[in-house]
C-alpha cells in the first residue's frame, strides 16, 4: 500500500500548549522522519495564553528525550488564521474541541477532530499530565500520542 499524501498541514491544540499538544507535535514529526514522509508542517498551540513563549515542561521535554524525539517548540496562542492555514487542528480531549470550535471563524478549511480517534486502543481522551507529582501521565500521552500518530497517517493511505 502507498503511504500517505505528503504535504499536509497538521495542528496540535491543548490548553497551555506545553505538555499534551508538543508532544503530539514532536512524536507526529518523529513518526513522519521514520515512515520518510517529508514535505508536511507541523505545529502546536495553546488555547490559553498563559504559557506564550515558554518551552514544554520539563516532564515532557525528560519524555521526549527518553524515547529519543527532537522537541524544540515555544509556547503559542491558537490564532484565527491557523482555521486556514492547516489541513487538520487536532484537540487533546473534548473541552479542547469545544474551546477552538468556539475560537473558530465562520467558515474555514481545517477539519478540527480529537486526536484520540485514531488510536487503535480507542482510547480517545489524552489527559492533561500537568498536575501530576511524577512522569507517569507524560509517559501515558506519549504512548497515544505516538499511537494516535500511526493512527492517523494509517488512515490516510
Amino acid at each position: 500500500m502507498a503511504e500517505p499524501a505528503e504535504g499536509k498541514k497538521v495542528l496540535f491544540i491543548c490548553l497551555g500548549n506545553i505538555c499534551r499538544s508538543p508532544i503530539a507535535e514532536a512524536v507526529f514529526n518523529h513518526v513522519l522522519k521514520e515512515r520518510g514522509l517529508t514535505g508536511w508542517e507541523v505545529d502546536s498551540g495553546a488555547i490559553g495564553s498563559w504559557h506564550i513563549g515558554r518551552n514544554p515542561d520539563p516532564r515532557a521535554i525528560s519524555i521526549m528525550k527518553k524515547y529519543d524525539v527532537d522537541m524544540s517548540h515555544k509556547a503559542r496562542q491558537l490564532k484565527r488564521a491557523d482555521f486556514n492555514h492547516f489541513d487538520y487542528i487536532f484537540g487533546m480531549d473534548n473541552e479542547n474541541i469545544s474551546d477552538i470550535e468556539a475560537l473558530s471563524p465562520a467558515t474555514y478549511k481545517a477539519k478540527v477532530e480529537l486526536f484520540g480517534i485514531y488510536d487503535p486502543k480507542k482510547q480517545l481522551l489524552i489527559r492533561d499530565p500537568y498536575y501530576d507529582d511524577d512522569d507517569a501521565g507524560f509517559e501515558r500521552c506519549y504512548q497515544q500520542c505516538l499511537r494516535c500518530s500511526n493512527g492517523f497517517l494509517d488512515s490516510l493511505k
